[in-house]
């Protein structure tokens, strides 16, 4: 999900939103990120099925999937459809800035009425731009702090309920020999999923009231220079510097039980459970300079679908759409993956979210969690810094104040451009 900003520009002087490019009335061409992280896990299997059940359904037409890592999709995306090549429809992690160009259908063009108001409210808000719904959730998570209950045991510690407890919990853990007593993932690959955890626990965010983006704010300040001098200085984020840990290395510290605390998600409950660990989740501890009775959002993220304008491709994208968010479909691919289906009746319908208490909890949070503003348009560029820069905030001769200001003055020219 990361790419150079030149990559993430504005994709150019504006074209017919209905290109040449598209493929007609009977092949769609999709493009996906893979999920998994080996062989096993991929994400072909899901869309071969799926691809081949809707084609036998639908006689004469087929879909072409083009799969890109996470790190890839965005640019390879944005590269398209600059080049005026874009697919009939794409899963990536933002929309807002096609939509503003007028490429993308609206729901109410391509989706049934059912479909359409199908979504979960939150993710229904964060996919519509002035009350127009053009990113379509796909699947979601809200993340939670994951502690290894054996290592707590082991060193004595208390679950954290605020942020001086989590610093205490770290201390006790790195004095019993816990590689990375809090593992901060602010490298490329999602810093701006941690760093957003961060600053709502400080009642901050990467926006205020209106919806502008306030990435220096005071909170926000506080509270990056709380972790650097509480957390990285006295070396309890372990050894890699924060701004080289990536998220995937730091699960897999997890799993391995050299992570004391770390924030994540479902699918890694899962994963830590069937290797037999002791783990439990509770929500991000709060800074303690917030009222007791103080709940901030958790932090939620949605996979956006996305449906190009092209001549003569809307009926074969509806009939697409449709397909690929029946419950069974939906939950199918959000349960291999153990994230949260986007829609109301999958929700309702997920076994795991039934059978599994654990699952209930990030349902709970994601109902009531703050969203990435991914219906700025510039938000895909914004996100791009972020994730390149919000590490250096905590690095030993940084400045969180200049290293914030820098990367909001980047943001306030981005949103300016638009």
């Amino acid at each position: 999900m990361t790419a150079s900003v030149a990559a993430f520009g504005l994709l150019g002087s504006l074209v017919t939103a209905c290109g040449s490019s598209g493929s007609g009335g009977t092949t769609l061409r999709l493009v996906v990120p893979e999920y998994g992280d080996t062989p096993a896990t991929s994400s072909k299997p899901y869309w071969d099925r799926l691809t081949a059940a809707f084609a036998a359904a639908h006689p004469g037409k087929r879909v072409d999937v083009t799969i890109h890592p996470w790190a890839d999709v965005d640019r390879e995306v944005t590269r398209m459809v600059r080049e005026d090549n874009a697919p009939d429809v794409a899963l990536m992690g933002a929309y807002s800035d096609f939509a503003a160009q007028g490429r993308l259908y609206a729901a109410s063009e391509v989706m049934s009425i059912r479909t359409e108001a199908n979504f979960l409210p939150p993710l229904a808000k964060a996919g519509s731009v002035d009350g127009t719904l053009y990113g379509f959730p796909f699947v979601a998570s809200s993340r939670l702090l994951f502690y290894n209950k054996e290592l707590f045991e082991e060193a004595g510690a208390k679950p954290p309920k605020t942020w001086s407890d989590l610093k205490e919990a770290a201390t006790a853990l790195k004095e019993e020999g816990v590689l990375y007593p809090y593992a901060l993932p602010l490298g490329p690959e999602e810093a701006h999923a941690e760093a957003l955890i961060w600053e709502l626990s400080n009642g901050g965010g990467y926006t205020d009231e209106r919806g502008d983006y306030s990435l220096a704010s005071e909170e926000n300040t506080e509270t990056f220079r709380w972790i650097k001098d509480n957390l990285v200085s006295p070396a309890l984020t372990g050894p890699v510097p924060p701004a080289e840990l990536n998220r995937k290395d730091a699960f897999a510290a997890f799993l391995r039980g050299d992570v004391g605390m770390v924030n994540g998600y479902p699918s890694l409950l899962h994963e830590a459970r069937e290797k037999g660990m002791k783990v439990n989740t509770l929500s991000m501890p709060v800074s303690d300079t917030l009222d007791d009775t103080a709940t901030p959002p958790a932090a939620g993220v949605a996979d956006w679908m996305m449906a190009f304008k092209h001549d003569g491709n809307r009926e074969l994208v509806g009939s697409f759409l449709n397909f690929v968010y029946e419950d069974k479909n939906l939950n199918e691919f959000a349960g291999r993956y153990h994230l949260l289906p986007s829609t109301v009746s999958a929700t309702q319908a997920s076994q795991d979210a039934a059978a599994d208490p654990s699952a209930e909890q990030f349902l709970i949070a994601l109902r009531g969690a703050r969203l990435y503003p991914v219906n700025e348009p510039s938000w895909l560029r914004v996100s791009d810094t972020l994730k390149r820069n919000i590490g250096k905030a905590v690095a030993p001769s940084a400045d969180p104040e200049i290293v914030l200001e820098h990367i909001a003055e980047q943001a306030r020219e981005m949103a300016q451009e638009r």
